[in-house]
């Protein structure tokens, strides 16, 4: 007499009119529709992840971008600060050491006027007159020119016959400048027109109006 091992000869319970084999599928299908609505939720998910990363860079370049632009503009303004007082210390280095040169200078127009520029002399002179204007030192003043009291000093003054405005009569000391900076005035003796002579003029063109213009009717 053999034994039977309990459970190994029961079967599953099948509803009727189903055979035993479909009792698995039947099982399986809720798990398998689930697994295909995953992949749409996370492709999502992972969209919008992207786009919130994207944004994000975006953000951060743009304030990058915009400190860039501002360290570039300072910059810019550092390098035009520098070259402008480059340039203004240059200019004061200059006048510095021209207006030190203005007495020799004085001293050779004295010699050139009184014909005592000759020789070894003259070549120096000329050397450092010619160096002098190199480094951008003009004269000025000259004798029957405007008064200008910008440009010019009066050390002497007179009255003229000759003159309709006050006009420097001679030049004293030639004046100076570097570009439109004038370092020194230029020193001269002026003259200005007779007060007789132009109230005596104004009186003459008075007259000869009236002649002009014939006699008025009484």
């Amino acid at each position: 007499m053999t034994e039977e091992t309990p459970g190994f000869d029961e079967k599953p319970d099948v509803p009727s009119g189903a055979t035993p084999d479909d009792a698995e599928p039947q099982a399986a299908s809720p798990s398998s529709s689930g697994e295909g609505a995953a992949p749409a939720g996370d492709a999502s998910a992972q969209i919008a992840g992207l786009t919130a990363q994207l944004d994000q860079v975006r953000k951060a370049l743009e304030e990058r971008t915009a400190d860039l632009q501002r360290l570039q503009a300072e910059f810019q303004n550092y390098r035009r600060r520098v070259e402008r007082d480059r340039i203004a210390v240059k200019e004061i280095a200059v006048a510095t050491l021209l207006t030190e040169l203005m007495p020799t200078l004085d001293n050779i127009n004295r010699a050139r006027e009184h014909g005592e520029l000759v020789g070894g002399f003259k070549s120096v002179a000329e050397s450092l007159e010619t160096a002098a204007a190199k480094m951008g030192l003009q004269q000025f003043g000259k004798e029957g020119e405007p008064f200008d009291p910008t440009i010019h000093e009066a050390l002497m003054h007179s009255y003229a016959p000759d003159v309709t405005e006050t006009t420097c009569v001679a030049i004293l000391q030639p004046g100076y400048r570097i570009g439109e900076r004038t370092i020194r005035p230029a020193r001269v003796a002026v003259a200005e027109p007779q007060p007789g002579a132009v109230k005596a003029e104004d009186e003459s063109e008075a007259g000869d109006e009236k002649k002009d213009n014939g006699p008025e009717e009484g």
